[in-house]
């Protein structure tokens, strides 16, 4: 059973023209109301014959029609239809799918499904659904015990009333269940812990606004080296870089824990303009980081120490490293703190930094230094022009 090379839909809420090309695993990071509920129920339309046929509602806005077209081989699926008049469909061949839609967690789980997934949905039906997430968990566990093959699961936002423990091993399962033959799993997520940021190629970064609709961006995989990079260095807050709008990059915890005063003494939230503050733990990762901004096109701006005082040359490492980050990240997106942050700041502690830069900043009456302030706006200006979703998809 083949399972799904691409993807095309045309017309359809949000997704006026999107081409998608999933692999065994495919996660859609986005904002919500970005279109990735779409995109998943565009493809549980096309491929489920007990699913609602589109409706003049799902039409997008100026188009006449919905097509929805999927290529499995050397097969290929669509569906045409003109609401209410005219409906040109082929799914022969399909193969069996689940969807398990986010409203739907906390009492039947599943979306209707046709006698195609019957030994599928045997095994998901015959777990309890009165406890939300814990019934998805058991569910695909039991799909990956029944060894079930050639099957399609699409879920929205897994991560859903589960804790942190449990959300990791829910991750394992799902990627256990696309382990095995012709497996094929699609899911939505607002949580870092299902991202699999190593895979990067297995990333769709979902976007929408007015003006083109949603549209979607997928990374080119990461060299093998890059990649074991990826695993050992993104931990669940750093992994906040694909869920956000903007991102500042910096050095360590001690302008982590400043960062945010000095958001604040100048007027902004940082959590409220959706903008990551990445504790890159040390100035020779911040490269990896900035590449990996760069690969999907999300805004940010790095803030490092240049490591020697105005008019006098750093040592050969840290100008290797300023050079590194200057190449990848540019000037505009580079804020260069001289001679460092202490230096910047005042905060002169050989000793627990983080400490002493908490207490400088914690009541936000201290003046805020000017490269840390330029940080700050460059940022939020960054961030506010990232497409936003400005109406439900």
């Amino acid at each position: 059973m083949a399972h799904i090379d691409r993807v095309t839909i045309h017309g359809y809420r949000g997704a006026r023209d999107l081409v998608l090309d999933p692999g065994a695993v495919c996660v859609l990071v986005g904002e919500s109301s970005s279109g990735k509920s779409t995109v998943l129920s565009a493809i549980w339309t096309l491929l489920e014959a007990a699913a609602p046929m589109p409706t003049a509602a799902d039409v997008s806005h100026g188009y006449t029609r919905v097509h929805v077209e999927a290529t499995l081989g050397q097969r290929t699926l669509f569906l045409d239809a003109r609401p209410p008049a005219t409906l040109n469909l082929n799914r022969e061949g399909a193969p069996p799918t689940l969807f398990f839609p986010a409203n739907l967690r906390p009492t039947t789980l599943l979306a209707p499904t046709d006698d195609a997934s019957k030994r599928a949905v045997g095994v998901v039906r015959d777990e309890s659904t009165d406890d939300g997430g814990l019934s998805l968990v058991r569910s695909i566990t039991a799909l990956v015990d029944a060894r079930v093959r050639g099957l399609i699961v699409l879920i929205e936002e897994p991560e859903l009333y589960l804790s942190p423990p449990a959300q990791r091993h829910l991750h394992r399962q799902l990627r256990a269940l696309a382990a095995r033959k012709r497996n094929q799993v699609l899911y939505s997520t607002h949580s870092p812990v299902f991202l699999g940021v190593d895979r990067l190629e297995e990333l769709v970064l979902v976007r929408h606004d007015d003006r083109t609709g949603t549209t979607l961006l997928q990374p080119d995989a990461l060299p093998r080296e890059q990649a074991f990079r990826m695993l050992s260095e993104f931990d669940t807050d750093r992994a906040e870089i694909f869920l956000s709008r903007g991102v500042m990059l910096v050095e360590g915890r001690s302008e982590v824990l400043a960062f945010p005063f000095v958001f604040r003494a100048l007027g902004y939230d940082p959590d409220q303009e959706a903008i990551a503050i990445v504790d890159c733990a040390g100035k020779g990762n911040i490269p990896l980081f900035a590449e990996i901004c760069n690969a999907c096109q999300i805004p940010y701006v790095v803030v490092h120490d240049r490591d020697a005082p105005r008019g006098a040359q750093p040592g050969d490492a840290e100008r290797v490293a300023n050079d590194a980050i200057l190449r990848i990240a540019g000037r505009r997106r580079t804020i260069q703190l001289v001679p460092d942050f202490e230096g910047v700041t005042g905060v002169r502690a050989r000793r627990a930094k983080p400490a002493a830069a908490f207490r400088r900043f914690q009541d936000g009456d201290a003046e805020v230094p000017g490269p840390l302030r330029q940080a700050v706006e460059r940022v939020v200006a960054a961030a506010r022009r990232a497409p936003r979703t400005t109406r439900g998809a």
